[in-house]
């Protein structure tokens, strides 16, 4: 009997996927535990194993289209096997979305073709004609008379006599404009053009859900400045040693892991009803790839090294631009750092990742003038942002947070206690 196969969800957030790849056409036999396709969800692009043995009978959606979640994918069974009655019964890709979409929104789940790129020439402006001086008839008879014989507009004609009266001279050594001199044409400063892409599924997911973040959670924001001087110092100590590679990311980590457990508070989630207080602290990692952002997550954070955590970053950096992540590796979070200082951003703000209650942004290290003991002199200064949902944390708990963490960085020894 004939198995349908249906797209599957493979990450809590996942509502459709794109097949990227079949490794199986319509005829070919497949085995149980075989790799059927290769789906594209929000996050990755994942193999999807068969669980039936038979003939592959029906794709249901092609390579590079969308489908919901639980739309049919595949139909496996017998050679020759009639599936019209299985298909005329169970909905496809094709079938309208239930009547929980949105009224505007597009019930079409194939991914829209990209329109080909449109140029339009910006038109060139009028000539200006350069307007005659009817008012100037100064003119001797004698100039009159060779501008009649010439065939020359005499009002055209500059007057150079007394008062810019216009005599033989003038009409001797008249030269006509040109038709580019009596007019003025604006050239067109370049062709206008664009192309529209298509949305990746893991774009369409960051701007529902931090769309959602942004308007549902009360945002606000603390920041604060860091003096780096002796993370700088403890960072190249460390580095010395032999197969140590510490980034000041690690010790951002650590600082904010070490700083969670003492602010509980801070380490919680909105729940609706309930507000959820975590005693475990995994952190997540805003990661950038082409398609957008993940936020693989270093767990038990709090327990680990800067040499582990320095590890497990690099792995989870590699694995996400190579799309290898699993659902495993993002979900679970229960705070969000996002760091932009390698790209030179000294401060800016983050939209916290639902369900965290706060994200820290993190900015670069500038040398600026500061003052110790009385005296200015150069320092090295980090600020960073906290973004809280004032639905959990109120400004006296998250200040509280940063005071911690900005004591672990500047004294990074008591990381390591």
């Amino acid at each position: 009997m004939a198995e349908v196969v249906y797209m599957p969800k493979l990450s809590d957030t996942m509502t459709e996927g794109v097949v990227a790849a079949w490794n199986k056409k319509v005829g070919d036999t497949v085995k149980a535990g075989e790799i059927l396709a290769e789906i594209e969800t929000d996050k990755a692009t994942m193999e999807f194993e068969s669980f039936y043995d038979g003939v592959l009978l029906h794709i249901g959606v092609e390579t590079g289209k969308a489908a919901p979640v639980n739309s049919i994918l595949a139909v496996i069974g017998e050679k020759g096997e009639d599936i019209s009655s299985l298909l005329s019964a169970t909905p496809t890709a094709e079938s309208p979305k239930t009547d929980t979409a949105p009224a505007k929104e597009n019930t079409s789940v194939t991914a829209p073709k990209p329109e080909p790129i449109k140029e339009t020439t910006t038109p060139a402006a009028k000539p200006i004609a350069v307007a005659s001086n009817t008012e100037r008839l100064f003119a001797s008879p004698l100039a009159k008379k060779l501008a009649e014989e010439k065939g020359i507009d005499i009002s055209s004609v500059a007057g150079t006599g007394e008062g810019g009266r216009i005599v033989k001279r003038d009409v001797d050594h008249y030269t006509p404009y040109t038709p580019a001199e009596r007019s003025f044409t604006a050239a067109p400063a370049g062709t206008e053009s664009y192309h529209d892409e298509t949305v990746s599924q893991m774009r369409k997911t960051i701007a529902r859900r931090l769309a959602e973040s942004k308007f549902t959670a009360p945002h606000f924001y603390l920041t604060l400045s860091i003096d780096m001087d002796n993370a700088i110092a403890a960072r190249k100590t460390l580095n010395a040693m032999e197969g140590v590679k510490v980034s000041f990311n690690d010790m951002v980590i650590k600082a904010v892991a070490i700083a969670l457990k003492q602010h509980p508070n801070v380490n919680s989630a909105w729940m609706g009803d309930f507000i959820r207080r975590n005693d475990h602290v995994h952190i997540g990692v805003a990661v950038a790839v082409d398609e957008g952002l993940l936020v693989p997550v270093i767990r038990f954070a709090d327990t680990k090294g800067l040499v582990q955590i320095s590890s497990e970053v690099k792995d989870y950096a590699k694995r996400a631009k190579d799309k290898k992540l699993q659902p495993s590796d993002w979900e679970g979070n229960t705070f969000t750092i996002s760091n932009l200082g390698m790209f030179g951003i000294e401060t800016f703000t983050a939209i916290i990742n639902p369900p965290d209650s706060c994200i820290l942004a993190v900015g670069g290290i500038n040398e600026v003038p500061v003052v110790k003991n009385g005296q200015v002199v150069a320092g090295n200064v980090m600020k960073v942002t906290l973004s809280c949902d004032h639905r959990v944390v109120d400004g006296a708990m998250g200040a509280s947070f940063l005071q911690t963490f900005k004591n672990l960085l500047e004294n990074p020894v008591a990381m390591l206690l």
